[in-house]
């Protein structure tokens, strides 16, 4: 009786084992199935519209440059790149959504020096993590930061908006795109350098802040070139002072606060292109090189030069070390500062 169970258990374990190799087989044949599927979807990227998400309102350096590149990166890929501005919160409202979205190099990101490396210093909380939640495609180039009037303004120049401001116990507004962006540094670092009397005014955007200029609502703002670039041309608004270290080739007359006596005074802005972070490397190599073929082209130097930006083509990597040395550049500046998020 116990030999004919055991050679029945025998039979039992050999069956069993067959359907387990068979069940193995399947398996490697549906993972050798997806793996070709996400091959060939990688190879036939991009075969549908890509999402540009840009964290601020129209009318910055963000938008217009971000802008430009969709409509130029729309041209190299053969679909369509709709730029969508989601602003809020300096920029971490839009920030995050990229962070939270598929990997699949459909959800991108024009990324702000402002908001990647500074906000993380300045809030309490981001929900994002500029360094694990992103893969870098490439840096866009770097904004240069001017400080702009209104035309009823008395001042024409630094030395008269510094007089201007300690003859008014108040002090002089002065709007930016966001609290803890870039060009609200450069004001307060303008005020330990200078003892000028500025008070900083956060909007939710570079071109709302100019609107408000060009409005009379505000005296004097503080944004990229790329965005009052087309009012101080018109002469709609004055121009101050550059806040980089040489003049910007789109407004020459314009002379850079160190020009002015401001010593060791250069800081500027920069945009780039980001993914959610897990995109695979071959899409993001990509768009690595259908943006550097626009920053070399001798049209796409143009145009981002016209706006105040130089362009900056490079390598994802390089751009990922660039992100990674501001954060570290910019904490104890704001700490220093004792900016609050707002």
């Amino acid at each position: 009786m116990f030999g004919n169970l055991k050679r029945s258990l025998s039979k039992l374990n050999k069956r069993l084992d067959m359907k387990l190799r068979h069940l193995g087989m399947s398996a490697l044949v549906l993972l050798a199935s997806l793996t070709s599927l996400t091959a060939l979807a990688q190879a036939n990227y991009p075969n549908r519209p890509i999402k540009l998400i840009i964290p601020f309102t129209p009318g910055g350096v963000t938008d217009t440059s971000g802008r430009y590149i969709a409509e130029q990166l729309s041209l190299k890929l053969g679909q369509q790149v709709v730029a969508e501005n989601k602003p809020g919160a300096s920029g971490n409202i839009g920030t995050q959504m990229v962070a939270s979205a598929e990997p699949d190099g459909y959800t991108l990101l024009l990324g702000y020096a402002g908001t990647l490396s500074i906000n993380p210093s300045l809030f309490d909380k981001v929900p994002f993590d500029s360094l694990k939640d992103f893969a870098p495609i490439g840096k866009i180039g770097d904004a240069i930061l001017i400080m702009v009037a209104n035309n009823d303004f008395p001042g024409k120049t630094w030395a008269e908006v510094i007089a201007i401001s300690k003859k008014d116990p108040n002090g002089l507004s002065y709007g930016t795109s966001g609290t803890g962006g870039t060009p609200n540094i450069a004001g307060e670092l303008l005020k330990q350098k200078t003892g000028v009397n500025l008070v900083h005014v956060p909007y939710k955007g570079g071109g709302q802040a100019l609107i408000d200029l060009l409005g009379g609502n505000i005296p004097l703002v503080y944004t990229a070139v790329a965005g009052a670039n087309q009012y101080v041309k018109s002469g709609r608004i004055k121009a101050i002072a550059v806040s980089s270290a040489k003049r910007s080739q789109s407004l020459p007359d314009v002379p850079t606060f160190i020009e002015l006596g401001v010593k060791d005074f250069e800081i500027d802005d920069w945009v780039g292109l980001l993914a959610p972070a897990k995109t695979p490397k071959p899409i993001v190599m990509k768009l690595n090189q259908a943006l550097n073929e626009i920053l070399n082209s001798p049209e796409g130097k143009a145009k981002l030069l016209g706006m105040g930006i130089t362009p900056s083509p490079g390598t994802p990597e390089k751009f990922g070390e660039q992100i990674k040395g501001d954060l570290t550049r910019f904490a104890p500046i704001v700490k220093s500062m004792q900016i609050k998020s707002e």
